[in-house]
């Protein structure tokens, strides 16, 4: 098993606590070794309100690899985009 940080492209996850796809996407890059920014997007308002003005979605995850974004758990994107 590898223990090095994937950096290839900036991951940025927009999340809530309750939300079970966000946590399989972070089960997942942290499975994948897979560096990622997480914002709470249920109690800072303005990350929230950042994801809404980014993706035009109030569900979660809204996930950015790079510059493309990802609603929801999509894993073959995922990986895709990561080169996984």
């Amino acid at each position: 098993m590898r223990d090095t940080i994937i950096n290839m492209k900036s991951v940025t996850i927009y999340s809530t606590p309750s939300c079970h796809f966000c946590h399989m996407a972070k089960d997942f890059f942290k499975e994948k070794n897979v560096a990622y920014t997480e914002f709470d997007v249920a109690s800072n308002l303005e990350k929230r309100k950042e994801m809404l003005e980014r993706s035009g979605q109030m569900g979660v995850p809204v996930i950015f690899i790079g510059e493309e974004m990802i609603i929801g758990f999509e894993k073959p994107k995922i990986v895709e985009l990561l080169g996984l």
